[in-house]
Formats: C-alpha cells, sequence, structure tokens
C-alpha cells in the first residue's frame, strides 16, 4: 500500500454500503494472505480514511472486527455499522498479496471503481492452486526437507531420507486440502511418518542421525514463522493477536512433538533401533547449494509471482549469509544482522518499486525462525529432561527477540513507506 497515502478522501459520494463493502473484503483478503495484525490495520485504516469512513479495526488470527463511521455525511465518531469476521488462520500467499495490493492502489488512485475493485478483489479470493501447482508444492516439501538437512549439517544419508520424507508430508498436506477433516490432525499424522520412517530406514536400510531428519522433514510444518509473527505483535502493544498466535503456534508443536514421540515409541515397541551413524562432513559449497535450492522450494511454497523467484531466492541467501557471517560472535547476533538486513532491504525495495515489502521480508527470514528449536524444546520435556527442555526454550525466546528486533532495527535504518 503505497501510492496516494497522504492524497485528499475519495468516495464520499459512492454510497456507504459500497465502500464498507471495499474495505472488508479487502481486510479478509490481507488477513487470508499471512498478513500480521499491525499491518493489516494499518492498511485499513489508510484505505478507510481514503473513502472517507473512520474506522476501528481490531484483527486477531481468527477474526477482524470492524466499526465505520461515515465522515462523508458526518464528522461523528460514532459507529454507523459494525462488521465482524470470522476467518481461518491465513497463510503467505505472496502472488496473492501483491495482487491484492494492486487493487487496493488501483481503487485510491481513482484508477478502479469500488464496486469493481470489490470484485476483482473476490475473485482473487477465489483463486485455486491447479494440479501442476500443487505437484510442485509437494516436490518443494521434499527440497526443502534435503536442503534444510544439509544446513544442518548432516550427511548425503540424511539429505535423501529427508527428501523422502518431505514427499511424504507433502502429500499428506495435500490429502488435508482435499479432505478437510483430516487438516486439525496433519501436523501430528506428519510428525508420526517422519519419526516412523527416519527409524526404519536408520535400522534396516542405512544408519541416520535421526533427529536431524525428523526436525529437517517437518521444516515447512515448523510455526517458527507463526512465534515470529506473534512476538512482533507482542512487542507493538497487538495483545490479542501477539497471545492468541503464541497459542496456535504452541498447539502445533505440541501436536508435532506428540506424533514424532509415539512414533518413536512404536518403534521401540517393534524392536526397531537405529544404527550407530558417523557423522559426514560436506563441503562448504555444497551447503550454499542447499540454500539455493531451499531458497526456490520457498518460493513455491510461498506462492511467490514467477517474476519475483530471484528476489525471493536473494532474499534467502541474504538473511542466511548475514546469520552465517555475524553468527561467528554468537548465533543470536547471528540472527539479529540478518533480520537488520532482511528487514531494511525489504523496505529499501518496497520504496524503490512501490511493491509490498513482505516479498523480501517473509522469504529472508524464513531460514532464521527458530521452528526446530521450539520443537526440540517440547521433545526434551516430554522426555522427562526439564533442565535440557529449559536450556533451549531460553534459547528459543533469545532468537525470537533477535529476530524481532532486528526487524524493528531494520526499520529505523530504512523507514517503511508502505504498510505492507
Amino acid at each position: 500500500m503505497g501510492r496516494g497515502d497522504s492524497a485528499k478522501p475519495i468516495g464520499g459520494e459512492v454510497p456507504l454500503k459500497i465502500r464498507i463493502g471495499f474495505v472488508v473484503e479487502l481486510a479478509r483478503r490481507l488477513h487470508e494472505y499471512g498478513t500480521a495484525a499491525p499491518r493489516l490495520e494499518d492498511v485499513v485504516n489508510l484505505v478507510s480514511a481514503r473513502l472517507s469512513l473512520g474506522c476501528n479495526v481490531l484483527s486477531t488470527p481468527t477474526s477482524i472486527v470492524m466499526s465505520f463511521a461515515d465522515h462523508a455525511a458526518s464528522d461523528d465518531d460514532l459507529a454507523d455499522v459494525t462488521q465482524v469476521v470470522r476467518l481461518p488462520p491465513g497463510e503467505v500467499n505472496l502472488k496473492a498479496l501483491c495482487r491484492t495490493d494492486e487493487i487496493a492502489n488501483g481503487v485510491i488512485a481513482g484508477e478502479i471503481g469500488l464496486a469493481e475493485g470489490r470484485r476483482l478483489l473476490r475473485e482473487v479470493g477465489a483463486m485455486r492452486p491447479r494440479w501442476p501447482s500443487k505437484l510442485a508444492t509437494v516436490a518443494s516439501y521434499g527440497i526443502a526437507a534435503a536442503a534444510v538437512a544439509i544446513i544442518l549439517h548432516a550427511g548425503w544419508n540424511e539429505a535423501a531420507a529427508s527428501g523422502l520424507i518431505g514427499l511424504l508430508i507433502g502429500l499428506v498436506a495435500l490429502a488435508a486440502l482435499r479432505w478437510p477433516s483430516l487438516g486439525p490432525a496433519s501436523e501430528a499424522i506428519s510428525a508420526f511418518l517422519a519419526a516412523m520412517v527416519a527409524t526404519v530406514i536408520a535400522a534396516w536400510v542405512a544408519p541416520l542421525a535421526v533427529r536431524s531428519v525428523v526436525i529437517a522433514s517437518l521444516i515447512v510444518l515448523m510455526p517458527g514463522m507463526t512465534l515470529t509473527t506473534a512476538v512482533r505483535e507482542l512487542s507493538t502493544q497487538h495483545l490479542i493477536s501477539g497471545t492468541a498466535r503464541t497459542m496456535g503456534a504452541v498447539a502445533t508443536l505440541l501436536k508435532l512433538t506428540f506424533g514424532a514421540i509415539v512414533a518413536v515409541q512404536f518403534c521401540e515397541l517393534l524392536g526397531l533401533h537405529p544404527q550407530q551413524f558417523e557423522p559426514v562432513l560436506l563441503a562448504p559449497w555444497i551447503e550454499w547449494c542447499a540454500v539455493i535450492a531451499g531458497a526456490l522450494s520457498f518460493a513455491v511454497l510461498f506462492r511467490s509471482p514467477l517474476r519475483h523467484v530471484p528476489i525471493v531466492v536473494g532474499a534467502v541467501v541474504l538473511g542466511y549469509a548475514c546469520t552465517q557471517v555475524a553468527g561467528r560472535v554468537s548465533p543470536a547476533f547471528g540472527t539479529f544482522a540478518g533480520s537488520v538486513a532482511v528487514g531494511a532491504v525489504s523496505n529499501l525495495f518496497a520504496r524503490v518499486t512501490d511493491r509490498p515489502g513482505a516479498l523480501i521480508r517473509e522469504p529472508g527470514i524464513i531460514l532464521l525462525v527458530p521452528g526446530s528449536v521450539g520443537f526440540r524444546t517440547l521433545s526434551f520435556v516430554f522426555e522427562n529432561d526439564a533442565q535440557l527442555g529449559l536450556h533451549t526454550a531460553i534459547a528459543l525466546i533469545t532468537l525470537l527477540v533477535a529476530i524481532v528486533a532486528g526487524l524493528l532495527f531494520g526499520d529505523l535504518l530504512v523507514p517503511p513507506r508502505r504498510k505492507l
């Protein structure tokens, strides 16, 4: 949301219902495509003001409440209409977010009528992935898992096993889209499959670092991005949304951890014991190839517009490179430095191109978010190792604070001109 931010209000002559309908549809789309509460509320307030509406908006991970006052008819701030929208938690969809941003900018600039803009937003919401896109998404689950296994300094055996399990988890995610009743249990099922298949391979086929394989296989399902967003919302006083998002992330971690532990105990019941493995060190250039491959898979998973795929890949590489260089001081400082770089560059990109900074910000921090640390924390707790669980929990909090602080410092270095 960039052009026309300071222009005079428009739309006062348009009926109130049409103006409110456009704003509600815009908020619905932004929520659906993973926009955090602070940015969503800022965009809704901006667009409402441009349409001669006073708006009080409250966004949570599962709902949006908006009250509207018609400033074109009266200066009174008492609400004329209150709208409550119930929604499932959103997921990052960069292509749809860019299209939503284009439509909103067109309406603000007077290039698109309000009724036409609302119709276009509904068309964006009605878009569904076709089979080639679904197959590419399943393949990206496998590629991302194999790439993360290498980034975790595992060997070729672990990368191959992680890639195979990642494909299976991608099929589970595809099945959850086909049968919605499977959705609530999909994380637990995926974790069970990951731990079960990894243990079977380690026992019967080749020695593996089972824990690394399980974490790499489940990396796409880890709620690290959700935890990061939650902490940022809490830091900006969006307490309801931040608290709700935190508990949603904890629930996801609980399902993942429980599924994995059930699989491990089931394997013990069957007498399956992983073979002892020898750590394998891969050349540094292989790790960087894995980062690029992982970046390409995240571009698919985030549904990036095709023309912006190089930007997404560059953002992932930038964040990871800064983390590796600054991480020689400490992991937390490396994470902070990577977040500062990604935050500043995303704002600069938005200023220069008038496109959403999310194109760089969201993929840029994906390898920095500590979802796997949260998974290990709960794993240790379930295994009755409270001391190690507490230690990893402190590491999790440290990394989350480092990411959020880095993004905030990035906003100070290059102030954002856009709301998205």
